[in-house]
């Protein structure tokens, strides 16, 4: 009897499993299916706490819909009757002291006409007139391997890239543009330019894609968690073991004996590695692996959620929330107001906001060093400024998520090649998945894990 191994129990090391699991039952393989996780519960950054009223997600909060709708795990796995969607409203952008409305015929901050470029209340007329040359400079240089960062001033100009698209891109992506790639971002906006002659034209062709119904994200009912769940209950003939940190991964002949702290031992035909690449380099004694690894890069980010005793309708009207343009105003990055956004995280319709702090802020190192008190506090006095409430939390929930956040520079796919290459020659059998190597959102990485399980249900 063969063995798989999938380490790491978050939602790609679930998908991963649910697919292998599928087919051994449609296929009465004989075969052995072993899912590990290093911690007590199943989901990685997937985590829902309840506490006074409230529903908190400390990782991800929803998935995209646009991207969902495409796929079969939400049937498959039963959950159509569970799903709730996110609320419509305005973001805005905290800059010089008040709060700025995102335009809203935009697509992540850029313009999606013209209209929309004349309304603005975040950029100057000089900063207008220059992003209209997006119209008639036309693109003989850029390919989706090059900056995204640079291929947006080069169209747009420097005040509308850095006043109204770097808050919102940045926010997204966690990464300076500068250093992201076309391809790792947005690469439509290549071919728009190329289809139009014009982002913005392209933008607003297909603008039914990207604003055609305010549900552009979906959550559960009962909070993310739900996923996690309804994967774990589908995959009964698989052995679950929590509380199993992988620590080393020796290849003997054909096979693979893999250690676990805990002094257990799993011998493994086929092992999906779907755990952050900082923990994955650390399972091989290999020079070699190693320096792949290291150029891999990640970024840091705190979450802070704080409800209060008071209803959400003293928000400003329509607002689900606000990013900051100018890092010396406020420490935090970007502030979600969670209740207003999502209906069923606060049971009474009491104020619920999340604050997030991410490590491209100069404040960030600072903030490292603080306890969850004294990050609540910083967080308190965001709120106070950012939205001028005087307000104390009746709950709290602090998250660090310290070097866990993928930063896919532009030499990110070639690294990734370079691994997958490596692995293939010195260890086969061995596989990566996750956000740490092929895409950050939920959607993502549950088809990384599909198309993970299906490169080793071929090694059959």
């Amino acid at each position: 009897m063969k063995t798989v191994l999938v380490i790491g129990g978050g939602i790609t090391g679930l998908s991963a499993m649910y697919e292998l699991h599928k087919w051994k039952q449609q296929t009465q393989s004989d075969v052995r299916l072993v899912l590990t996780e290093a911690a007590g519960e199943l989901g990685g950054k997937i985590r829902t706490v309840k506490s006074n009223g409230f529903m908190m997600e400390t990782g991800a909060d929803s998935i995209v819909t646009r991207k969902a709708s495409s796929m079969a795990f939400i049937e498959e796995l039963g959950l159509q009757n569970e799903m709730v969607y996110n609320a419509t409203g305005r973001s805005f952008i905290y800059t010089d002291g008040k709060l700025k409305p995102i335009p809203a015929d935009a697509v992540f901050g850029i313009p999606a006409s013209v209209e929309s470029l004349a309304k603005s209340t975040l950029v100057s007329a000089e900063g207008k007139v220059e992003a209209l040359k997006d119209f008639y400079i036309r693109n003989n240089t850029f390919t989706k391997n090059d900056s995204i960062g640079k291929f947006l001033e080069h169209f747009f100009g420097k005040e509308l890239v850095e006043k109204q698209i770097a808050p919102v891109l940045s926010g997204v992506y966690s990464g300076n543009l500068s250093d992201l790639t076309i391809a790792s971002t947005l690469p439509y906006l290549l071919d728009y330019k190329e289809k139009y002659g014009s982002i913005i034209k392209g933008l607003e062709a297909n603008k039914e894609k990207f604003q055609s119904s305010g549900k552009k994200f979906l959550s559960f009912k009962n909070g993310l968690d739900t996923l996690i769940e309804a994967f774990a209950g589908k995959i009964e003939e698989a052995e679950i073991r929590k509380n199993m940190k992988a620590e080393k991964i020796k290849k003997i002949k054909d096979y693979y004996k893999v250690s676990f702290a805990n002094g257990e031992v799993v011998e493994a035909d086929y092992v999906v590695l779907s755990i952050p690449h900082t923990a994955a380099e650390k399972l091989f004694n290999d020079q070699a692996l190693a320096g792949e690894f290291s150029r891999l890069k990640t970024s840091s980010l705190i979450s802070v959620y704080a409800g209060f005793n008071v209803p959400d309708s003293l928000l400003p009207a329509d607002g689900t929330g606000f990013i900051t343009a100018n890092t010396h105003e406020l420490s935090c990055n970007a502030c979600t107001w969670t209740s207003r956004k999502w209906a069923h995280t606060s049971e009474s319709g009491n104020l619920l906001v999340r604050l997030f702090y991410k490590s491209s802020h100069p404040a960030f190192a600072s903030l490292q060093e603080m306890n969850e008190e004294e990050l609540l506090q910083v967080a308190i006095k965001d709120i106070h400024q950012g939205l001028g409430m005087e307000l104390e939390p009746i709950v709290s929930e602090v998250t660090n998520w310290s070097d866990s956040m993928p930063n896919y520079l532009i030499t990110h796919p070639q690294t990734v090649q370079a691994l997958e290459k490596d692995l293939a020659a010195s260890y086969p059998g061995i596989l990566l998945a996750g956000c740490s190597y092929y895409g950050v959102g939920i959607p993502d990485c549950i088809e990384n894990g599909e198309a993970t399980a299906k490169g080793i249900i071929d090694l059959f």
